[in-house]
């Protein structure tokens, strides 16, 4: 080249770079890239072979493209691709390399600089004669950088075409080469780069897609229900999603739900529940209200979604069904409580309930914290609002069939259980009166309050409903009245707690008779007879063998001989057991509840008042309390 007219030779070689740049541009990947730049060096600038080896990501350089214009018989240059030399070898060659500008040149005499892990090759050309003559261990280096100054690589170049040692002219189009082949391959790595992030994204994204996929065939086709909550904005709290188990379980659809929350759903006695449980990991068992006006039993487990970056997303919550457990429950707790025979409440009952209505203070100290006649609610406090066979052993959070605060719909009650099954009372239209307002009262510090009673008084005490003995009349029927029984409190105090013990006469001539299944039929009329006296709201119970017990709270003495006149005369007419008429009778005493009693003491009035009658009517009077002549239904 340097043989030629200087001006057309700079033509020649601005038109062959302008070509080879072309091809440098032109390639679509990093392989392709440095395959250009070889191919270039050979066929553009006039060397024989090029070689670029190429910085990799441990700073090592390996040999990633070779070309030579004639393969050589000894394989050529191409013997080595892929062989790596260390970046400490390479900075110590390039150091000791003559500078020409950006291009490093080492003489054949200065072989010694090239390590022994440098791949190299020499060929076979001839030996120099003059002093710029190529020699067959000469080497001539282009180091290529990126924009920031960092070694792309190292392109080499061998055996100029000329024969001669590269003039000025060849050096500076070697140099704009080198300089353009760097960008290409800088450009080809950030393509490179960019296609591996795109195919790493979009391998993230089908990832995501399939976790989508199945998230939402989880959701969807779950068995128990599941929704999504939002926990922040405006509809904090909606339900934003939903499945079909949850729609099926309360028989609403989806669109309805998607409108409402948790809250506009659960039973009014559980909000509270409801709203103390934690998002996170929170349970609670409660119930939520179904579209035909019942509730359902339901376990809600919540889990929060969070994002890494931003933090909760929404809350998931799951809805399982656990209403035939929570059946379960009420039938268990109905058969601890309550007599198996007649359904009516046990003797275990009975004393609960007395528990739950007397506190330990006596009479007269409870005269000095009158509170004034307490509400109906106060009024019913431990016996609830039903009948005397459901009120009192309902575990919390269970409605009462046919009561107000229930399911509402009398076919609703809960779980479907038709009213009577528990023992409810059914009375004709209007029933009997029920139990009426008596006085109440805080706890001083020193007495104890009866357990499960009470609700929060204004200074935080509890506040009970006092059981007070009502009073006696004198002969003359005026009212006998106490230190602490004068006007309004006087005539607050003319009604009580009656507990009016029944026990039958004539039961074990029945029961000896005509045998024990007669005797278990007796009983069951017994306490259908006795379940229809009585008011709502009061309890009757069966203690044991052929004895009753029946609690009538609110009530004067006036009217606790009249229910037990009613009594008497439920239980008096024959009742036809298997085709034969048969009666007993019965032996009632009416004893009276107060606080600062016990429950013994309260039954054992009750008891001695019945045998009074009884030795009174001439009837036979067993020895001691407790004797059972119907062991096999007690």
């Amino acid at each position: 080249m340097e043989a030629e007219s200087e001006p057309y030779v700079r033509l020649a070689t601005l038109r062959t770079l302008h070509r080879v740049v072309a091809d440098l541009n032109a390639a679509r990947s990093l392989a392709g890239t440095l395959q250009a730049v070889v191919e270039g060096a050979v066929h553009g600038l006039g060397f024989d072979a090029a070689a670029v080896s190429l910085v990799r990501p441990d700073g090592d350089l390996v040999v990633a493209a070779v070309w030579e214009l004639e393969e050589s018989a000894m394989g050529g240059p191409s013997v080595l691709l892929g062989q790596v030399g260390s970046r400490e070898s390479w900075d110590r060659l390039l150091g000791v390399s003559d500078h020409w500008g950006t291009l490093r040149f080492l003489p054949y005499d200065r072989g010694w600089a090239v390590a022994s892990d440098i791949p190299r090759w020499i060929g076979d050309g001839p030996m120099p004669v003059y002093a710029n003559d190529w020699h067959p261990a000469d080497g001539l280096l282009a180091p290529m950088y990126s924009a920031g100054g960092d070694l792309l690589g190292v392109l080499s170049v061998d055996r100029p075409r000329s024969g001669k040692r590269p003039g000025a002219w060849t050096r500076e189009a070697l140099e704009m080469f080198s300089l353009q082949a760097s960008i290409a391959i800088g450009n080809a790595r950030l393509r490179a780069e960019m296609q591996r992030a795109l195919a790493r994204l979009e391998k993230e994204q089908q990832a995501l897609r399939a976790s989508e996929e199945s998230f939402r065939q989880a959701f969807e086709y779950a068995p128990s229900g599941m929704a999504i909550t939002e926990l922040h904005g405006a509809g904090r709290g909606q339900l934003t999603r939903v499945n079909d188990a949850l729609c099926r379980l309360l028989g609403r659809p989806r669109a309805v739900l998607r409108q409402q929350s948790f809250a506009d759903l659960v039973h009014p006695d559980d909000r509270a529940l409801l709203e103390r449980t934690s998002a996170e990991s929170g349970r609670a068992e409660l119930r939520l209200s179904r579209r035909d006006g019942g509730y359902q039993w339901v376990c809600l487990r919540n889990s929060i979604v969070a994002d890494a970056a931003e933090g909760p997303s929404f809350l998931l919550t799951h809805v399982e069904d656990i209403e035939d457990r929570k059946r379960h429950e009420l039938q268990l707790a109905h058969r601890a409580s309550h007599d198996a025979l007649t359904g009516l409440p046990n003797g275990a009952e009975l004393k609960a309930r007395l528990g739950r209505r007397l506190c330990g203070y006596p009479q007269a100290v409870a005269a000095g914290h009158q509170t004034g006649p307490a509400d109906a609610g106060h009024a019913a406090a431990g016996y609830g609002s039903g009948g005397h066979g459901s009120a009192g052993y309902v575990p919390a959070g269970y409605p009462q069939a046919g009561r107000p605060g229930g399911a509402g719909a009398p076919e609703d009650g809960y779980g479907g259980y038709p009213e009577g099954l528990f023992g409810e009372a059914h009375h004709p239209p209007g029933g009997y009166p029920g139990p009426e307002p008596v006085p109440g009262h805080a706890y001083p510090d020193g007495y104890p309050a009866p357990a499960g009673d009470g609700t929060a008084g204004a200074n935080g005490r509890g506040e009970h409903v006092h059981a007070v003995v009502p009073a006696d009349q004198g002969p003359g029927g005026e009212q006998w009245s106490g230190p602490f029984r004068s006007g309004a409190a006087a005539a607050a105090v003319e009604k009580g707690l009656a507990v009016i013990f029944c026990d039958l006469d004539g039961f074990k001539s029945i029961n000896d008779r005509f045998g024990h299944n007669a005797g278990d039929a007796v009983l069951v009329e017994v306490a259908r007879r006795l379940s229809g006296a009585v008011r709502d709201g009061d309890t009757v119970a069966r203690l044991g063998g052929d004895e009753f017990v029946v609690l009538a709270d609110g009530i004067g003495r006036d009217e606790a001989k009249d229910l037990a006149h009613r009594l008497r005369n439920a239980i008096i007419p024959p009742m036809r057991i298997d085709g034969r008429a048969m009666r007993v009778g019965v032996s009632l005493g009416i004893g009276w509840a107060g606080c600062g009693m016990s429950i013994e003491e309260v039954l054992h009035t009750a008891d001695e008042r019945m045998y009074d009658e009884k030795r009174a009517r001439g009837g036979a009077v067993r020895g001691t309390r407790g004797e059972r002549s119907h062991r096999r239904a007690g």
